[in-house]
């Protein structure tokens, strides 16, 4: 036992860490630091003073930033607007060929369509596109269809109802022409008025027979 070694003991003077640690940058404490008169960044500057990496996200140095350089499309209501509140509706798009998954004589609805892991929420509504073939009979209801949706849908012998109404196309105001053209191919822009006609008359002194007589 005395040829052992005794395992030092535990004591604050024999704590060692376990992994020998490095120092930490002393930035800004002389020049015997290694980090001295510029501390590390470089001469003069906006990244050379303090707090210069704080700045807002989408800051440019001062100068108008690109998101107040392009241009915008305001309100939330227009049809270019981005798709935001409740002003804009949302649809999910399934395709002719996803519909191989039903059976023919299948109804085809927003829970069914869910339940085959075509759309992720009944929620939102659903557009049926014409991408694809079609080649069984089946019953679909959605929201929206395209127009070759719907013969793909009616030519395999299937039927197509929309649960939501489309919106219809407001037609454009026609323009109208000038005036003076429609009044020159009247008839009645030919004769004169016939108060001119009376007018005329008193000027001369009474109808046109009279005066031949007179002259005669």
């Amino acid at each position: 036992m005395a040829d052992e070694q005794e395992e030092p003991r535990l004591s604050l003077s024999a704590l060692r860490p376990a992994q020998p640690r490095k120092d930490r940058k002393r930035v800004g404490r002389g020049m015997g630091s290694g980090k001295g008169r510029y501390s590390g960044r470089g001469i003069k500057g906006q990244k050379s003073r303090a707090g210069s990496h704080k700045m807002r996200a989408g800051f440019e140095g001062g100068q108008i930033p690109l998101a107040m350089r392009v241009p915008k499309l305001r309100g939330n209501t227009s049809r270019d607007a981005m798709p935001v509140g409740p002003f804009r509706t949302y649809s999910q798009p399934v395709n002719i060929r996803d519909l191989v998954r039903f059976a023919a004589g299948d109804e085809v609805t927003p829970e069914t369509l869910k339940a085959k892991g075509l759309i992720r929420s009944v929620r939102k509504d659903v557009k049926l596109l014409g991408v694809g073939e079609l080649a069984l009979s089946l019953s679909v209801s959605v929201h929206q269809a395209s127009a070759s949706a719907r013969a793909k849908v009616e030519a395999a012998g299937g039927t197509l109802t929309l649960l939501k109404e489309p919106k219809l196309k407001k037609k454009g105001r026609k323009a109208k022409g000038p005036k003076a053209s429609a009044d020159e191919g009247s008839p009645q822009a030919a004769d004169p008025p016939a108060a001119n006609v009376q007018e005329t008359e008193g000027r001369t002194g009474g109808s046109p027979e009279s005066n031949q007589e007179s002259e005669e």
